[in-house]
């Protein structure tokens, strides 16, 4: 086989795989329990092909967690997370992010429920928590956010309200703009210095 030849194949391979990913993004936030035959219908391919790439319902899953997370990304870089101030700054972090979540809701619920050893989550949420990082230690520089508290954990406790503000909403217990108001505000407590309600 050519180089020439080889490289199409890749190609061809390559474009398969996005195909099989955008399919299954679409079809399981319309049902997350659809069939891996449903999706290999939407994405144009057999079943074997979806196998081929993909050997386990979890690692599509896993590509499709990416795909989205590469979305999030894009929407936070977007947002010009580094000017302006860093209270400001982590909103729009957290619209951007929201907006990606927003699109895809039936979606983002079933990930969350999906069970991932601790190395895989950190690995797949590192990319928006680098930039969460990064906007809460330029916080902290500035006396905006408290320097008394460790960065990590302010980063993992905006990870965790963030969630649970999601699950608020998706419990029906709040509606959308309660929990972004709440998510706001609480946001605030725990990162503003000498700041206690």
């Amino acid at each position: 086989m050519s180089r020439t030849q080889v490289r199409k194949r890749r190609a061809d391979a390559q474009r398969s795989v996005e195909s099989i990913v955008g399919a299954a993004v679409q079809v399981l936030n319309g049902d997350p329990d659809a069939s891996m035959e449903a999706i290999a219908g939407s994405a144009g391919v057999t079943r074997q092909t979806v196998y081929a790439h993909f050997p386990s319902r979890e690692e599509l899953l896993r590509a499709v967690l990416d795909r989205l997370t590469t979305e999030a990304v894009a929407e936070i870089d977007a947002a010009d997370i580094d000017n302006g101030p860093a209270a400001d700054a982590l909103f729009r972090l957290v619209d951007a992010s929201d907006r990606t979540a927003g699109r895809h809701p039936i979606l983002f619920q079933a990930l969350g429920a999906m069970s991932m050893n601790r190395s895989s989550d950190d690995q797949l949420h590192a990319p928006v928590a680098d930039r969460l990082k990064r906007t809460i230690r330029r916080g902290q520089e500035a006396g905006e956010f408290d320097g008394q508290v460790s960065t990590d954990w302010l980063v993992a406790a905006t990870i965790k309200l963030g969630h649970a503000a999601s699950q608020e909403v998706g419990a029906g217990r709040m509606s959308k703009k309660e929990a972004d108001a709440a998510l706001k505000a609480s946001l605030l407590r725990i990162l503003t210095p000498g700041r206690t309600g």
